[in-house]
């Protein structure tokens, strides 16, 4: 492969959607570089996969001269998981990711994409939906690391650095594993298809936006042509609701039955997560393509024939 310093590097390659980038900029012609802690990637013409982590100085320093994009999707941890253990964040995502920015200083031209979220980072806000402006107040060590995360990122901006901070409400798609505690969407579907009861915390009542998992890969595809872009934007669909209206939605668009049960709410889930997405259709002249109710269509069939 003949590298020519305009590659992108794909941090968390393996993961749901660094998974979907991988399939759309393979078709793109550009030269990908996907990173990965374990060799699950799928062999792509134009593309070298990595085995290996975040804070390998001695693999980051041969890949990064060649590449002027990187997208960080990266995370090792669920608001849930970490919920007990703020030093799993800081261990697993805050360090490794500092390592990481500290290696990018030799490198000022390189244009970072980092996802943050919207939903883990901004906490219960009196006044929704909640645009970037609004302070971050997360209520988990997960959205705590995210925003910690967040503050470096703007000291590398402030030098001249060129990052793109991206907070997507709750991504899901085709193509999303099932992980218990991540994801609500994938785990009512799962829970669909194998007839057992999802359990819900708290009275269902809680709020959240949900995009599509292309809508947000072609997000992140434009904004790799943005390479002198600094800015944070939300991802969302502008479109709202509550757990047991979603449950009813899963109802209607897979045609199936959905049992639930609930438990008692916990502490690191935010009330409301409803974003502003002003500002990212402004930059971009974007809205989402797939509504709710198709988006899970799509899902449902595509788990289907896993199932298969």
């Amino acid at each position: 492969m003949q590298f020519n310093g305009k590659d992108v590097l794909i941090v968390g390659a393996s993961g749901f959607l660094g998974s979907t980038l991988v399939e759309r900029l393979a078709s793109s012609g550009k030269r990908l570089h996907l990173l990965a802690r374990h060799h699950t990637v799928k062999d792509r013409a134009h593309a070298k996969i990595i085995t290996g982590s975040l804070d390998d100085v001695d693999l980051l320093k041969e890949i990064l001269p060649h590449c002027g994009t990187i997208i960080h999707t990266a995370s090792a941890t669920t608001p849930g998981s970490s919920a007990r253990s703020p030093v799993i964040e800081g261990e697993s995502n805050i360090l490794p990711t500092l390592r990481f920015l500290e290696m990018l200083q030799d490198f000022s031209n390189v244009h970072l994409i980092y996802l943050s979220s919207g939903g883990a980072t901004y906490g219960n806000h009196a006044n929704s939906p909640v645009n970037e402006n609004q302070p971050l107040s997360p209520t988990s060590y997960h959205g705590a690391g995210k925003a910690a995360i967040e503050a470096f990122l703007n000291v590398r901006n402030r030098a001249g650095g060129q990052v793109t901070v991206l907070r997507p409400s709750n991504l899901y798609g085709p193509g999303q594993r099932f992980r218990p505690g991540f994801g609500i969407i994938r785990t009512m579907l799962e829970h669909a298809m194998r007839g057992t009861a999802l359990e819900i915390w708290g009275d269902g009542e809680n709020v959240r936006d949900f995009v599509y998992i292309d809508d947000m890969a072609d997000v992140c595809m434009r904004f790799i042509d943005k390479k002198t872009d600094s800015g944070t934007y939300n991802v969302c669909s502008g479109e709202s609701y509550t757990i047991n209206q979603l449950c009813d939605v899963v109802r209607q668009a897979c045609e199936t039955d959905l049992n639930v049960t609930f438990k008692p709410r916990r502490d690191v889930d935010a009330r409301v997560v409803a974003l502003d997405g002003a500002r990212l259709a402004t930059k971009l002249r974007w809205k989402p393509k797939i509504t709710l109710e198709d988006g899970i269509r799509l899902t449902w069939q595509w788990l289907k024939n896993q199932k298969n």
